[in-house]
């Protein structure tokens, strides 16, 4: 570090951290040394470091887990939330080959609670799909879907894991999805997510509950978890 420069002594520290990381000296999944390592390689006091490792986290390029220490995360996804989007074709722009695995499939009758958020009456039938949304192997989002049964009749669980669902909703049944809400808060993965996104319970993600219409009718409710080290979200405002 030159304690001689300009630039305070925690960007430098930073600086050298994305240069290691970009070199793959420090590779996707590393273990950081400690704070206390940094300190004695950089002769630099412990608030020096901590500022360096919190701006490093908070522009993406390490995480900590709780008691575990502190990893060079992995590249994320960026999505632009500009236009609609599907997870199929955004993964094939950056070159990754994307899966969908559909963990669940069931047609029920819709409670009162559920009816509300999604414009139908208690009692009338919905399709519930949980899927895996993966990306060259790696599984990226855990989905859980509700269609309205009387819009999609016949529509079956091999059709999802077989083709995109947008796809299926215009071939089969002549619907277009022509504008969509998407809301987006912070969360912890639960037991059951986290062991099918193959991460650790409780860690941060990001909770993502969408609304698409066909026209003014509400066609598709989906609550999204991805993992909040894969990816990260574009706004444009205009």
């Amino acid at each position: 570090m030159d304690k001689q420069s300009r630039i305070p002594l925690y960007r430098q520290l930073v600086e050298e951290v994305i240069k290691k990381i970009e070199n793959n000296a420090y590779y996707e999944g590393y273990k950081l040394p400690s704070e206390r390592k940094f300190c004695e390689t950089y002769d630099l006091s412990r608030i020096t470091v901590r500022q360096a490792m919190q701006d490093l986290e908070r522009e993406g390029y390490i995480y900590k887990y709780h008691g575990k220490g502190t990893f060079v995360a992995p590249k994320t996804y960026n999505q632009n939330l500009v236009n609609l989007y599907s997870f199929t074709e955004e993964m094939k722009k950056l070159g990754k080959v994307p899966t969908v695995k559909v963990l669940s499939f069931e047609r029920f009758p819709i409670d009162e609670r559920l009816a509300s958020k999604i414009q139908l009456d208690a009692g009338e039938e919905v399709y519930q799909i949980v899927r895996l949304r993966i990306a060259d192997g790696e599984p990226l989002m855990y989905e859980t879907t509700h269609l309205p049964a009387k819009l999609f009749p016949n529509l079956t669980g091999k059709q999802l894991s077989e083709k995109p669902m947008y796809n299926i909703f215009r071939n089969h049944y002549n619907i277009n999805v022509t504008r969509a809400i998407e809301k987006f808060s912070a969360t912890i993965t639960r037991d059951h997510e986290a062991k099918h996104l193959e991460t650790y319970t409780q860690n941060p993600a990001m909770l993502i509950k969408r609304f698409a219409y066909h026209r003014d009718t509400l066609i598709e409710y989906t609550i999204s978890v991805a993992r909040g080290e894969k990816f990260d979200y574009t706004v444009e405002l205009n």
